[in-house]
């Protein structure tokens, strides 16, 4: 039924009904089972009803309910639609970045994998960064299961040299998948310069551990 607004012109409360004045100016009968608020109405208070008809066909509003309270829940269908709206954003964002995440894992694996291939890279080396990969993953789950328990947590210097070892990836993974330590600013900053690290040591591992080698080895990769 469509709703309609209305004010209510005349009441006989020892009768129990009423007359509720349309917008258009018409004069619809009530009576107060059809009124949904725990109060009797009063004289000029603006409702929303709709329309119906009694038994012998006459029209009737039913459903008849202050205005104030369907605008209220109004409101509060509007800010749920809202924060659904909003969550689900939040989880596109959300998975759009797991993929760009999962894609630069995968893809400094691949360069690893390649590198190794070639002989330019001891395959202990991309070995070495696949496992303590595994590892660093695990010791976030390990931490973010502490932290939600209570238990003891794994110091953040850990999670740090994990990653500058060559763990960074799965601390990558980890926060992005686990949702865990992706949200503090300062972790997030010094995360960042781990990996800065651990590519410095990485390029002058390729390189023999001179500057000289370093271009070679950028030009042939270019």
């Amino acid at each position: 039924m469509n709703k309609q607004q209305g004010t209510v012109k005349k009441w006989q409360d020892d009768k129990g009904f009423g007359f509720i004045e349309t917008e258009a100016g018409e004069s619809v009968f009530f009576h107060v089972s059809e009124f949904k608020a725990k109060r009797r109405p009063d004289i000029g208070e603006v409702v929303v009803f709709s329309i119906g008809q009694d038994a012998e066909g006459r029209k009737r509003a039913t459903q008849v309910q202050e205005l104030g309270f369907v605008q209220q829940k109004m409101a509060q269908k509007n800010q749920q639609i809202r924060q659904r709206n909003q969550k689900r954003s939040h989880q596109a964002e959300f998975e759009a970045g797991q993929k760009k995440r999962s894609f630069l894992g995968l893809a400094f694996y691949g360069v690893l994998a390649l590198l190794a291939a070639t002989d330019k890279l001891s395959w202990l080396v991309f070995g070495w960064y696949v496992v303590l990969g595994i590892i660093t993953y695990g010791m976030y789950a390990k931490d973010k299961a502490a932290a939600q328990s209570g238990d003891w947590r794994t110091p953040e210097s850990t999670l740090y040299i994990l990653s500058a070892l060559g763990g960074w990836v799965g601390a990558l993974l980890a926060q992005t998948y686990l949702r865990h330590k992706s949200q503090k600013p300062e972790f997030r900053v010094t995360y960042y310069l781990t990996v800065v690290v651990n590519m410095a040591g990485l390029l002058f591992l390729l390189a023999g551990g001179g500057l000289e080698a370093v271009t070679d080895l950028l030009s042939e990769l270019l």
